[in-house]
């Protein structure tokens, strides 16, 4: 009987790949396997696999321990009770582990994968593979699987990785089996669901199960920022902006002039390279096509389409995220014209974000895209340690870096205050955070800058007084600054005739200029500094993945320029695409690292057809590539880092991949005691600051890699000749 029970479990491993939801009796008989193996030798060996189960005890129901946490929004909520028993909670996310051994093994290939020495360069893992030669024991999985049958629950299926079990039951279920429970709470005037007490499992299958995903309707935060339409500094004659200046909005074809795109278009547009922003909305598609047609893109070859891939990802229809899907779709094909552009989105779930599913069922599929763009975030505090957001998120870019896939994420909108929400709040509170999307050393993470022209009176130097027929008007790159419309900035303290932020935001003039809002930058907490990080000039010996990676333009008309896109829903809150309009142009544009992650991913499409396939993450390349221009830490080139200042427009400049932001900082009031200085108890706020003691700004541009706009913005056309 044993041997053939071993059998049908080898066969059922065998069709691991063949099917998205095995068939229950190959659960049931992997889990005899288990049973079988487990109670002769102790330890097994998975079918197809060299990992060993680590499921070794008894599942004792009386001997448990804490997996995961509760979420910190929790923590500060009002509590309203127990939800209803009968809630259904469909696919609930239960992530496990690997072996310390086959982790050490996988991150070990994924630097052969980007290692030219290496005969394992560039080969791309597929999303089996990845499941049977560096995932759980099948033993194990099955074992897993069988403990949540038990407890009533229904297992829906197991990503090809073998790291997250999808399952669905009822509120009354999941709270039994977890042993937590699971009230309704309200924050901030808005009522959620949430576990309140930390969920349980078996000591025994702790060796395996790191923890629920998520039990909790707290959803992550769209990085769109909509102009100011109240500024105390007023524009006159134009929708919004800054000191009597019209609006000067950037369009495709100011991007391809300032940041040098032009050139690349004789040669590549992103040709046979498909390009995927990951959403939970559907979008208009008249959009899109009005975008292309307002802004001379109709010529190229591109295509786009919307697509709900895989299992468990239900059709979102509209609702209120369509704006920010909108810029995300339009400018993943903006930059690189001839690319293939795919909408995935899938509904959110009761506590899942549907477009993780979505990135999910495509890494898993046969054929995953080269490239995936997100624009949400998710302080790493918020998502907690383990398997509460960052060691799930961890695990899914990990997947893509492994497959080849290049994975853009914005970098968050509230300057380096990653935990407080910059569109409400008028302070920070909750100190220096980044954001747990953009944070894992398997994606490249987004900032956003200004330009400086407003600030300084030059922008008759760098724009036309008429558009182009493609409504570009831009002449030259344009020196910039980190992006922040606080009054803690440097650049607005200046110009108001402050010498420093706390002065500055306890003034009567900054203090009409409170809030958060700026690109985001600061260390991790989670993760530890990549190796392809370490030593590049700038970059602090601090031990941690620091945020962001790149940089580019992102404001939201704070000195006068925007960012166009296209969103016409007038359900939700859209307006008709007339860029001839004001009162329309304003709707129709904005600012914020949503904008940078597509942004990207587009010019990533561009490199990818350049170098006749997938690259795999972005980012070892872009720290190769800064510290070729930049120098070391130990050793830097004095004479580049003059040349590639971003203040300097010279003929310097022009050979540079890097222009590197060294003015201003992402600064932003605060109060409190958290990361947050104030001398003087008089002071409504201070500001936030690395010491306790003393002004540290968290933080300031400088030369090389900085917090406020990471390697500074690029030159497109010597980043795509550059690139390896």
């Amino acid at each position: 009987m044993k041997g053939l029970i071993v059998r049908a479990f080898s066969s059922c491993t065998q069709s691991r790949a063949r099917a998205a939801s095995r068939a229950r009796w190959c659960t049931a008989a992997r889990a005899l396997a288990a049973v079988a193996f487990l109670s002769s030798t102790g330890v097994a060996l998975a079918a197809g696999s060299d990992a060993a189960a680590r499921i070794t005890q008894p599942i004792d129901a009386s001997h448990l321990v804490v997996a995961g946490g509760t979420p910190a929004l929790a923590k500060s909520s009002v509590d309203l009770g127990a939800i209803d028993g009968s809630l259904p909670l469909e696919h609930l996310h239960l992530q496990l582990t690997r072996s310390a051994e086959a982790e050490q093994a996988l991150e070990t290939r994924i630097v052969a994968l980007q290692d030219p020495t290496s005969d394992q360069y560039h080969h791309w893992l597929t999303a089996d593979e990845l499941g049977e030669k560096y995932g759980p024991a099948e033993a194990d999985i099955a074992a897993v699987e069988e403990w949540l049958t038990a407890q009533g629950l229904t297992v829906n299926g197991v990503t090809k990785n073998g790291l997250t079990i999808d399952f669905s039951g009822s509120a009354a279920t999941v709270s039994n089996a977890f042993r937590t429970e699971i009230h309704a709470v309200e924050v901030n005037g808005q009522r959620h669901i949430t576990n309140v007490t930390s969920p349980k499992i078996p000591a025994a299958l702790s060796s395996v199960v790191a923890g629920i995903v998520s039990l909790n309707d707290f959803k992550p935060k769209s990085l769109m920022v909509k102009p100011k339409t109240n500024f105390t500094i007023k524009c006159t004659g134009c929708p919004d902006g800054f000191d009597g200046l019209p609006l000067y909005l950037e369009a495709p074809a100011d991007f391809a002039t300032i940041y040098n795109v032009a050139p690349v278009y004789k040669e590549r547009t992103g040709k046979g390279v498909t390009v995927v922003v990951l959403e939970d909305t559907d979008i208009q598609l008249a959009d899109y096509k009005a975008f292309r047609t307002a802004f001379g893109l109709t010529s190229y070859a591109g295509t786009f389409s919307e697509i709900h891939p895989g299992s468990g990802c239900a059709d979102p229809g509209y609702n209120g995220a369509e704006g920010e899907a909108a810029l995300d779709a339009e400018w993943a094909g903006a930059i690189a014209p001839g690319a293939t552009v795919h909408l995935a989105s899938c509904a959110d779930t009761t506590t899942n974000f549907g477009a993780f599913i979505a990135a999910q069922n495509l890494l898993d599929s046969t054929a995953p895209p080269a490239i995936m763009s997100l624009s949400y975030l998710t302080c790493e505090a918020q998502a907690g340690p383990g398997p509460n957001g960052n060691g799930y998120v961890y695990g899914l870019w990990q997947q893509a870096a492994a497959e080849g896939v290049s994975v853009f994420v914005s970098a968050g909108d509230g300057g380096a205050a990653g935990c407080d929400d910059f569109d409400t709040a008028p302070y920070a509170t909750a100190g220096i955070a980044a954001n747990a999307f953009a944070s894992t050393p398997y994606d490249t993470a987004t900032g956003g800058t200004d330009f400086l022209d407003t600030s300084e009176g030059t922008v008759g130097n760098f724009w036309k007084s008429s558009n182009s027929t493609s409504e570009g008007s831009a002449k030259s790159y344009i020196p910039e600054t980190p992006w922040n419309d606080t009054c803690a900035g440097k650049v607005f303290y200046e110009y108001i005739g402050y010498s420093d932020p706390i002065s500055s935001c306890n003034s009567a003039l900054g203090s009409e200029f409170i809030g958060i809002v700026g690109g985001s930058g600061a260390p991790s907490y989670v993760y530890a500094k990549p190796t392809w990080q370490k030593n590049t000039f700038g970059n602090p010996n601090d031990g941690a993945r620091d945020l962001p990676d790149v940089s580019l333009f992102a404001s939201n008309g704070f000195w006068s320029h925007a960012i166009v896109f296209c969103m016409s829903d007038p359900n939700e809150g859209g307006a008709p695409c007339n860029y001839k309009n004001p009162t329309d142009v304003l709707f129709n544009s904005a600012g914020g690292t949503s904008f940078t992650a597509p942004q990207f991913a587009s010019i990533q499409a561009l490199i990818d057809e350049k170098a006749g396939g997938p690259q795999g993450n972005a980012a070892p390349i872009y720290y190769k590539l800064a510290q070729a221009e930049y120098g070391t830490a130990s050793k830097p080139n004095t004479s580049k880092i003059t040349a590639c200042n971003s203040s300097n427009t010279g003929s310097g400049s022009s050979a540079c991949v890097f222009h590197d932001v060294t003015y201003g900082d992402n600064d932003v009031p605060c109060f409190g005691p958290v990361d947050c200085y104030n001398p003087d108890p008089t002071n409504d706020l201070g500001v936030l600051s690395t010491s306790d003691t003393k002004l540290a700004i968290a933080y300031p541009a400088y030369a090389g890699w900085d917090f406020a706009t990471g390697l500074g913005t690029v030159n497109v056309a010597n980043l795509v000749n550059a690139w390896p």
